[in-house]
């Protein structure tokens, strides 16, 4: 009896695994993840070199790995496991609080926060300081400051974060605080990101603080699904979001280049929406540097943003009133650099960044 029972248990395993082996020569290889938001590995080439010193063999377990069948539903039943059996708070350092998949920031580092004042600091010595500029500083909470407070999960505190920040400016800088205007429903409930048609209210404040009018006949439009970066390192099934963006005739008559690219695109590039990144729709994602001509704008009146990606969503709210408005990310290009494509003069000049590159600034050039 045991006999048998051990042969029926050994074909059952080999029939499992040969199932699954089969299915992996025969099903096509994925060539993305929209879940994980990045590309998945493919078959590599076999050669005398790459199998002597290993290059072969470490993607091709790389690639087993990716184009294992039903990968995903593997990975959502190890996080429900995780989750629901073990009782477990995260999985792959994600959180879900109140229906938001998150990733917690325990403490501030204030190594890290030294760096970014004396990144910006730079930056105005070096272009502004003996300049017609208008400077002003807003610092973004992250979606952990709304959701965190009064639970379990540990999160730094934001507002000590803001207070060192603003020390280490030089006093030229004007803030603008937009914490009071802020809550968690104003944020992707997959992504870390804010939802730029919850942001009228704060663009709108910030535009006070600039002396430029209200925003004025803004239309909102759908353009879809959105699965956020937490979406697939949750491995969760979470509901997805829906992405927004609004506009009016100054934002559509607008123009967009990009330095790094040749043409002219418009603010809102829905060709991203075949992207692994669809929040990328807004002025294309992550660029050094972007120039947005506005023909309806007030003539000479420029608008300078040195800035992260939320920016990127929150810059178009910004268009109306401007001639120009220009987009610097110094992740992408070293500060020196800067010169050779942007000239500071008169202009209103704002940093404006979320609290993952002050508290986590190696990024800055």
């Amino acid at each position: 009896m045991n006999k048998t029972k051990n042969i029926l248990i050994t074909a059952v395993f080999i029939l499992i695994i040969s199932g699954f082996t089969l299915f992996q020569v025969v099903l096509p290889d994925a060539e993305i993840s929209f879940w994980e938001r990045r590309k998945l590995q493919q078959l590599p080439e076999i050669s005398l070199s790459s199998l002597f010193d290993g290059y072969f063999m470490h993607n091709f377990e790389a690639y087993l790995t990716d184009q294992f069948p039903l990968r995903n539903s593997f990975r959502t039943l190890k996080a429900k496991f995780h989750f629901n059996v073990l009782g477990q708070k995260d999985n792959n350092d994600i959180v879900i609080i109140d229906g938001y998949a998150t990733k917690l920031d325990r403490k501030i580092h204030g190594s890290s926060v030294n760096h970014f004042t004396e990144k910006i600091t730079k930056l105005y010595d070096t272009y502004l300081k003996d300049t017609e500029c208008k400077v002003y500083f807003s610092l973004i909470p992250d979606k952990n400051t709304f959701l965190t407070e009064g639970t379990i999960y540990p999160h730094f505190d934001f507002d000590e974060l803001y207070e060192l920040t603003l020390a280490g400016l030089p006093e030229a800088f004007e803030e603008i605080e937009i914490k009071p205007l802020l809550s968690a429903d104003m944020y992707y409930t997959t992504d870390s990101h804010w939802r730029q048609e919850e942001l009228v209210p704060v663009a709108n404040y910030i535009r006070k603080k600039l002396g430029v009018a209200p925003l004025e006949a803004l239309e909102k439009k759908e353009a879809g699904e959105f699965y956020g970066v937490y979406y697939g390192q949750s491995a969760l099934p979470l509901e997805t979001d829906r992405l927004f963006y609004l506009t009016n005739e100054e934002i559509e008559g607008a123009t967009v280049t990009n330095i790094e690219k040749e043409g002219i695109t418009k603010v809102y590039d829905l060709s991203k929406l075949e992207a692994l990144d669809r929040y990328d729709i807004f002025l294309s994602g992550a660029v050094s540097i972007i120039e947005i001509t506005n023909p309806k704008g007030e003539v000479g009146k420029e608008l300078i943003l040195f800035r992260d990606s939320f920016s990127s969503s929150l810059a178009p709210l910004l268009i109306p009133g401007y001639s120009k408005v220009t987009l610097i990310d110094t992740r992408y290009i070293p500060t020196s650099m800067v010169k050779q494509f942007v000239s500071f003069d008169n202009q209103d000049v704002m940093f404006v960044y979320g609290t993952a590159i002050v508290n986590n600034s190696s990024s800055l050039r």
